[in-house]
């Protein structure tokens, strides 16, 4: 039985998108060694070809389409699901310029967005995302940009929304959000990447159709704990797109293309699927 190594974060929607195929519960010829970190860590060890399929933002994925594909199935597309700038009180945008600002890593997308929104918030401090709330509220930092279920939570260290930078996206473009995708390392061949895909996809299938299944496992690794919190992030980042990227390939096409423009990513000739 063929083996593969897989990287995803510990994220309600990554360990609800997984729970299937890391537990047995599909009928596959495959097997996954899994490895769950947060995805800038994920990122990162990317770059070093660590992981044979990944999830990583698509910030990240400029800068791995040399050696990874992306897969249909598993991305975190979107709308009203972007990263939010928080402070504790309130900051013009013209000011964030002179701030420093807490981030969750420089391959995230959420820190391409902050450089397209403000190219000159130039000072800036990396800390793993559950961290950044509490550093904006004891006065760390002066402003924080948050991902993943923090935003539902800001409110309870104290902080004010700034900015949602999906929200912004959104309206610049007409497009939905892209944060991030499952990768697959393209000397794979399409036969295996296929597979995967359809794979991934089932799970994802499974776990709509048995969410209680899944409830143990996604409370063991998620940072927040309250279930309602939990059932948010789940609504809000796994969706259709997740099932079937489809046309939602346009607006991480936009994304990638707008980066190169900027010299922010490499430009690359390789296409973003293998098929």
């Amino acid at each position: 039985m063929k083996k593969f190594s897989l990287g995803y974060s510990p994220c309600p929607n990554d360990t609800f998108i997984f729970y299937a195929l890391t537990h047995h519960k599909l009928t596959c010829e495959i097997q996954f060694k899994e490895t769950l970190k947060d995805v800038e860590n994920l990122n990162r060890r990317a770059l070093q070809k660590e992981f044979d399929v990944t999830k990583a933002s698509f910030h990240g994925f400029g800068f791995l389409r040399g050696e990874y594909c992306l897969l249909h199935s598993g991305s975190a597309l979107g709308r009203g699901c972007g990263p939010l700038i928080v402070a504790r009180g309130k900051i013009k945008q013209n000011d964030l310029d002179t701030k420093k600002i807490a981030i969750p890593g420089k391959m995230t997308t959420a820190y391409l967005l902050l450089r397209l929104f403000a190219p000159g918030a130039n000072n800036i401090v990396e800390m793993p995302f559950d961290r950044i709330m509490n550093a904006v509220s004891m006065g760390v930092v002066d402003a924080g940009l948050i991902i993943h279920e923090s935003r539902f939570t800001f409110h309870q260290y104290g902080l004010v929304k700034l900015i949602d930078l999906g929200d912004w996206w959104e309206k610049e473009t007409g497009l939905p959000i892209p944060l991030g995708g499952i990768l697959a390392k393209r000397d794979m061949g399409l036969p295996v990447i296929r597979r995967i895909d359809e794979l991934i996809k089932q799970s994802i299938v499974y776990a709509f159709k048995y969410p209680d299944q899944t409830r143990e496992y996604i409370k063991k690794n998620a940072q927040e704990l309250d279930d309602e919190v939990i059932d948010r992030h789940i609504k809000l980042y796994v969706n259709d797109y997740t099932l079937d990227i489809g046309d939602g390939i346009n607006a991480v096409e936009k994304l990638l293309g707008t980066a190169e423009k900027l010299n922010i990513i490499p430009h690359s000739e390789k296409p973003i699927f293998v098929d």
